[in-house]
């Protein structure tokens, strides 16, 4: 079960994402969107979306530096366990409650607007589910392993989770693993795999590129231009 679950499961998880990516992109780009109901209603999404948004980068983000940067490279720039791990808990407590918060007004709005209702497939109850259970457990795992420093898990999980891009992972590291994070990693590779097949596909498609492209310019009138200008046809005053 061990090499299964940390050995196996991990390239499988793998195999759904890049399959699904490209089978989504081949056969359903008009589907490849998060198939918006802003127009039912408004309001709630105004609150709800920014929240769970900013709040699941932030918690993407802690996961990627937790995971991939390694405990010597934080130690060299002073950041010693005890610090490490209040930040971590702190920080990732505040950006899950924010997730959790914002998730939970998107459910709700679900609920009680039929015309969004209407529009919520048993693929996005499904999605929720999932989602939920991945953030809930992560917070649970960290508020479980609160005593001192709490649990190391950078010298378990992390080493792990780098093994796996070598092709050859430690599979040994998570055997010894609390359960809640052995849980939470699992629920972690379903949601993964699950996403090119449910609408967070959208996140490989946001406009990262609207923060490198030039600015709009908008040109003048010529100052050289005498008189005015000639009224093109089509668009003479109601009135002539």
């Amino acid at each position: 079960m061990t090499t299964l679950l940390w050995g196996v499961l991990p390239y499988v998880t793998f195999a759904l994402l890049v399959a699904g990516l490209v089978w989504r992109h081949r056969y359903d780009r008009f589907g490849w969107t998060t198939r918006s109901s802003q127009m039912y209603e408004s309001r709630l999404l105004n609150i709800a979306s920014p929240a769970f948004h900013y709040g699941i980068l932030f918690v993407l983000v802690g996961h990627l530096i937790g995971l991939f940067v390694p405990e010597s490279w934080t130690d060299a720039v002073g950041v010693g366990e005890h610090t490490y791990h209040l930040f971590s808990l702190y920080g990732g407590t505040a950006a899950g409650l924010v997730t959790v918060g914002g998730i939970a007004l998107l459910i709700h709005r679900r609920r009680t607007r039929a015309p969004v209702l209407r529009a919520t497939t048993a693929n996005d109850k499904f999605m929720y589910l999932v989602l939920v259970a991945a953030i809930v457990m992560g917070m649970l795992a960290k508020l479980a392993h609160t005593s001192g420093d709490g649990y190391d898990y950078r010298r378990t999980i992390a080493p792990w989770s780098r093994s796996l891009f070598t092709l050859s992972p430690d599979t040994g590291l998570m055997a010894g693993v609390p359960v809640l994070y052995q849980i939470h990693a699992v629920i972690g590779m379903a949601l993964i795999a699950l996403v090119p097949y449910t609408r967070l596909v959208h996140m490989f498609s946001a406009p990262v590129q609207y923060l490198f492209r030039p600015y709009v310019v908008y040109r003048s009138r010529d100052p050289r231009q005498s008189g005015p200008r000639p009224v093109r046809r089509g668009w003479e005053k109601s009135d002539v």
